[in-house]
């Protein structure tokens, strides 16, 4: 499969943070975010976890900058820019994670 090029109105942004919602068990919640880890993308994927296989969550996807909201905390950015920098190191945007 090939990817997206990002374009003139798209970032590439790279999977940082995957859990279930607490709300529902039912619910994959996946983060993307910008390589310096100050904007990001919350994604949620519903699936049923016994019957069927989990969603497809690739290591990147294009996002447009109104797609995007800030990150609050340095802790935070720094987490995501390091988690962002792991996952372009050792993945191509579109392998499945």
């Amino acid at each position: 499969m090939s990817h997206t090029e990002p374009t003139a109105e798209t970032e590439r942004i790279w999977m940082v943070e995957r859990t279930f919602s607490a709300d529902s068990p039912h619910i994959l919640v996946i983060v993307y975010a910008t390589p310096d880890g100050a904007r990001y993308r919350q994604k949620e994927r519903a699936f049923n976890r016994f019957g069927a296989s989990a969603p497809e969550v690739t290591a990147a996807i294009e996002a447009s900058p109104d797609e995007l909201r800030p990150v609050e905390t340095a802790d935070r950015r720094e987490r995501y820019a390091t988690e962002a920098e792991r996952m372009r190191d050792r993945h191509d945007p579109d392998d499945a994670v």
